[in-house]
């Protein structure tokens, strides 16, 4: 009996653990299992011919939210050219309500509800046996006209189930894609939103099986590892043991966990500050709202000021990126509220600010109590609310347009100066910043076309010269580090006109090739001459000094009880706003205009002018391209 495995990922690089789990159970009984795994972007008649080629008995598809309607077109055609093949449905969009699926979709003979591994091989032996289906515990399935779900099975005991990471198969492909872990099944809230919330309690992987399944990932060259813990930090000594061993063996892969920040104790954020690899950590915070009543009635605990204690103490680190998550149109969250939301969150500006919008999953406590609420939401996946008895579908679009602009021009991190710029110095908030400029992008059409990356900066420019902003040679200076920075090699054009002539670029390229320690010793020591400098530098006359502005937007903001405590002042010049892509230096002269405007800041001068010495003199900007192994952009500055 043949038997495929098959599910459609989001991306090529995603790959599917759940496809896996269920081959390693079964396949020491049954030989000839394939694993197929495609994206929600194939066309359906090349999956459709994939499969057909391959001559299953059995067909498995593992269902989420973002492929289910594809699946249940596959499975249509599949039975008109396969009628005899047997199609089996898991995954958690078909576990709560399987009836549903099966009355739906007449090709779909099998859903297994819940863990699927015991489950989805008791199934095989009594397909290929007695068929017997009434034995299955957790499946549904078609008797004749009737269709009938069978009694839950028991969860598994983790250490039962046999490794899914250990396929011969998966070896070249492990660099190129994400690889999904799981150390435990299970999550210890009740969020009304949220699928985990359905199972109680956590259960766990043995820890030493965890480490030699990761080692040996590691080791053949898995570069990224997503752990798919509802709550990676729920056990502390777990936690940490497992920090540590990946500290000590990561070799340069990086690791994404979800976190609950409000619980991180401190003993635990000491021992990251002090010894997570820059770069090798990457944390997903879901905050989701910060309106008290909101979090109450989703049943939602979260002590906001213990949450964001620990994203900013993770943010002085500087060693681990985090991504946090707000969910639009909860209960009693309308549009003001959720501005208040959104500019509490943004204070901490992390890495990456996720917004998404409420989605009515199936078998989730809030769809149950959707007409509470008045919720309006589509009636196929994703289950998106279009209202709420709070929040018109005229707010939803505006902040459609603001999620748009969001993840073009902060989650990008493309414009990382000049964003921070605009919304600690120029706009009320940074709420107000990203919705008046996704108004204007909606305005004017753009998202009906595509974007080159100049685009991004011609628009932001357009935008802000239409709205009469001030300082706009502040902010143009910094759109142009900005572009500088966003490119590796060496950029062939650019999108402003106001370019230094030939004759004072020469002039400045002269006096850097003849004195390059002015820039850094390690271009002294590089000895270019004129002509090879040339291949690898860009020069631009800023009029303002730049190094008070960068000092305005350095180090951390955040307007709760920890702002002193987090902000610490970088070094002179550095980029310390966003240090994971970007260096910078301050050449000769700077450092004691520096601590002049660090002083004028300590005094109290910047709160009418926040970057005092700025319009004192100008500043030439130095970008170059192709100095070290990073292949990332370095400025340095020189005063004029």
């Amino acid at each position: 009996m043949r038997i495929i495995l098959a599910t459609l990922n989001a991306k090529y690089i995603h790959t599917s653990l759940a496809i896996r789990l269920l081959k390693a159970y079964s396949e020491h009984e049954f030989k000839d299992i394939l694993l197929a795994e495609y994206t929600i972007k194939d066309p359906a008649m090349n999956i459709v011919s994939d499969l057909f080629q391959k001559q299953p008995d059995v067909i498995g598809f593992s269902c989420y939210i973002w492929n289910i309607e594809e699946t249940i077109k596959l499975v249509g055609i599949l039975k008109q050219v396969m009628p005899e093949v047997k199609i089996v449905l898991g995954g958690p969009e078909v576990s709560y309500e399987p009836l549903y699926w099966m009355k739906r979709e007449a090709g779909v003979d099998f859903v297994v509800n819940g863990d699927g591994e015991e489950t989805f091989h008791h199934l095989l032996q009594e397909i290929r046996d007695e068929h017997k289906y009434h034995f299955v515990y957790g499946a549904a399935y078609r008797k004749g006209e009737e269709l009938i779900v069978n009694p839950p099975r028991p969860k598994s005991d983790l250490n039962t189930l046999p490794t899914p990471h250990r396929f011969a198969e998966d070896l070249p492909e492990l660099s190129k894609r994400i690889v999904y872990f799981e150390t435990s099944r299970g999550c210890p809230f009740n969020c009304q939103f949220c699928l985990s919330s359905i199972e109680v309690g956590v259960r766990y992987y043995d820890i030493e099986r965890v480490k030699s399944d990761l080692l040996y990932l590691i080791e053949g060259g898995a570069k990224v590892i997503k752990f798919l813990d509802r709550t990676f930090n729920i056990n502390r000594n777990y936690a940490m043991e497992m920090f540590q061993f990946l500290i000590d063996n990561h070799q340069g892969c990086v690791f994404q966990f979800e976190i609950t920040a409000d619980i991180m104790r401190p003993e635990v954020l000491d021992f990251l500050a002090q010894n997570a690899p820059p770069g090798v950590f990457r944390f997903e915070i879901g905050v989701q709202s910060t309106n008290d009543e909101t979090n109450e009635l989703v049943k939602r605990r979260q002590n906001f000021t213990k949450l964001s204690r620990t994203v900013m103490k993770i943010k002085a680190s500087g060693n681990i990126d985090q991504h946090l998550d707000l969910i639009a149109g909860l209960p009693m969250e309308d549009y003001a509220t959720f501005r208040k939301t959104f500019n509490d969150v943004f204070a901490m500006e992390p890495e990456e600010l996720q917004l998404g919008f409420l989605k009515m999953l199936r078998g989730t406590g809030l769809r149950a109590q959707a007409a509470k609420y008045d919720y309006t939401y589509m009636e196929h996946a994703p289950y998106e609310i279009l209202s709420s008895h709070v929040m018109p579908f005229a707010d939803i679009i505006r902040l459609k347009r603001l999620e748009d602009v969001l993840e073009k021009y902060w989650n990008s991190q493309r414009l990382a100066h000049s964003v921070k710029y605009l919304i600690r110095h120029v706009f009320p908030s940074p709420f107000d910043f990203f919705q008046e400029f996704g108004d204007y992008w909606e305005e004017r059409g753009w998202q009906k076309i595509g974007h080159q990356l100049e685009d991004l900066f011609t628009r932001l420019h357009d935008f802000l010269t239409d709205r009469g902003t001030a300082s706009m040679d502040i902010v143009t200076g910094l759109m142009k580090l900005d572009y500088f920075l966003a490119h590796k090699y060496k950029p062939r054009k650019i999108w402003w006109d106001d370019v230094l002539d030939k004759a004072e670029w020469a002039k400045h390229l002269k006096q850097i090739a003849s004195q390059p320690e002015r820039i850094s010793a390690k271009l002294a020591e590089a000895g270019l001459s004129e002509r090879e400098l040339q291949k690898f530098i860009v020069l631009d006359e800023l009029p303002f000094r730049l190094a008070p502005v960068l000092e305005s937007i350095s180090g951390l903001r955040y307007d709760g009880e920890l702002g002193a405590e987090a902000g610490a002042q970088p070094e002179a010049g550095a980029d310390a706003g966003d240090g994971r892509e970007l260096r910078g230096t301050v050449a000769e002269g700077e450092p004691a205009e520096l601590a002049v405007a660090v002083a004028e800041a300590e005094a109290g001068a910047v709160h009418n002018n926040p970057h005092p010495g700025a319009r004192d003199g100008r500043t030439l900007l130095v970008v170059l391209y192709q100095q070290d192994e990073s292949q990332r952009a370095q400025y340095y500055t020189l005063p004029l």
